[in-house]
């Protein structure tokens, strides 16, 4: 990469402080435009910008960042402005006429950290869930990855694997000697422990549902009370209620945050099998197929058609003849949604990944379960040569993990989630 890039990396103006960065080799030259002279490296300096013309843009804290001990591992340089928006704008557009510079693509400053071993691809995902996280418990998810707290265990891993390989490789290459001994007595006991560390970790709920969110699916026959308790909970009117059964026809999502867990909460079209026209029918087919893939379904129907694993919610509490079977809520007066919503979040916490352990994300899950598989062979058979091809093969998966084997259009579809400036 011998390109420069620049792009605003705090967040929109107008704004207190708006900080501009800029990476790559002509990162310094840049600066020199702009001030003059290059700072003292790692010293904020108040510096004037000027413009080619010599015009004052601003005046700023300078900082500048020599290679390699950078963020991005390139030469460095940040511009800490004031964040109006004439101001930004006008130092972006004199950045955009220095020779060899451009402004960055979404991701790229974290790209180019990763190509120059500043970070590895876990970290860079846990940095993009971070980037991405609104609730406490997704910040909390985010930071043990971005942190390096994964990449650390997959290096610890990949470590005691390497000692297993060359403990194998000698017994191939030496067996003729008689000062190298065959495979160690406890060798399938090492292997077995590795790979029942990583079965640990494999077998804890996935990071992406922490991303996503828990899906709740608000599930009945038709005037249940589906969509009243759906906005009760909300605390506002995304669905239309109204006393003409059919009403909900389609599937309508919402994310929220209770007990700092995020959710997606989704009401549906009222399940019955007669009566609904050509439309409402499609809402219903969509329903079911909602009910199948949720992780917590809110039935607010008979207790004999409550899915398996379903709360069962007794509605409209505030009426006289309501039933009384489950968990009582009245969308009218507001009883029983505080204490639903804690059973939510006591349900949710089962689902979602401990906030202060490692766990896996659907890649890194199926890389984990391929070096898993890899080592139960290597623990089945005898022959040497077959058991090291097995233990590389499990390498093979832990270092796509951390991405030393990775893509070209698999760190597009990553980087790409990034803001621009990240």
């Amino acid at each position: 990469m011998q390109d420069t890039i620049f792009a605003l990396s705090s967040g929109a103006p107008p704004a207190g402080i708006a900080v501009i960065r800029i990476s790559g080799p002509g990162a310094g030259a840049a600066l020199e435009a702009l001030v003059g002279d290059l700072p003292e490296p790692r010293l904020a300096s108040l510096r004037t910008l000027r413009d080619r013309g010599g015009r004052a843009l601003d005046e700023a804290l300078v900082l500048w960042f020599p290679a390699p001990r950078t963020v991005t591992g390139e030469n460095v340089a940040e511009l800490h402005c004031h964040g109006g928006r004439a101001v930004v704008a006008a130092v972006m557009a004199d950045l955009a006429t220095l020779a060899d510079l451009r402004e960055a693509e979404a991701g790229e400053f974290t790209r180019r950290a990763f190509a120059n071993g500043r970070i590895d691809l876990a970290e860079a995902e846990g940095l993009g869930d971070l980037l991405a996280a609104e609730t406490e418990w997704q910040r909390r998810g985010a930071m043990s990855a971005a942190g390096g707290g994964l990449s650390r265990r997959i290096e610890e891993w990949r470590t005691r694997l390497l000692g297993l390989s060359a403990q194998v490789e000698a017994a191939i290459d030496f067996s003729d000697e008689d000062d190298v001994e065959a495979l160690p007595t406890d060798f399938v006991d090492e292997l077995s422990t590795l790979r029942g560390e990583i079965d640990n970790v494999l077998s804890r709920p996935s990071a992406d549902r922490l991303r996503d969110g828990v899906r709740v699916v608000f599930a009945g026959p038709p005037n249940a009370g589906k969509s009243s308790l759906f906005n009760a909970l909300l605390d506002e009117g995304a669905a239309i209620v109204s006393p003409v059964a059919g009403t909900t026809r389609d599937v309508i999502e919402r994310p929220v945050a209770i007990g700092g867990i995020p959710f997606v909460f989704v009401d549906t079209a009222g399940l019955r099998e007669e009566g609904a026209g050509e439309i409402e029918a499609i809402g219903i087919d969509r329903a079911q197929r909602e009910v199948e893939k949720a992780d917590i379904v809110l039935w607010l129907g008979p207790p004999a058609d409550c899915p398996a694993g379903g709360i069962q919610i007794a509605p409209k509490a505030d009426l006289a003849d309501a039933g009384d079977e489950g968990h009582a809520v009245s969308a009218v007066t507001g009883l029983g949604l505080d204490d639903l919503g804690r059973l939510l979040v006591d349900r949710a916490k089962d689902l979602l990944p401990p906030p202060d352990r490692i766990a896996f994300n659907r890649r890194q899950k199926g890389l984990a379960a391929t070096c898993g598989e890899h080592l139960a062979a290597a623990c089945r058979v005898t022959d040497t040569l077959v058991i090291a091809e097995e233990l590389r093969l499990a390498r093979v998966a832990l270092d796509s993990m951390s991405g030393r084997n990775s893509t070209e259009d698999m760190l597009d579809a990553l980087f790409g989630r990034f803001c621009i400036g990240k």
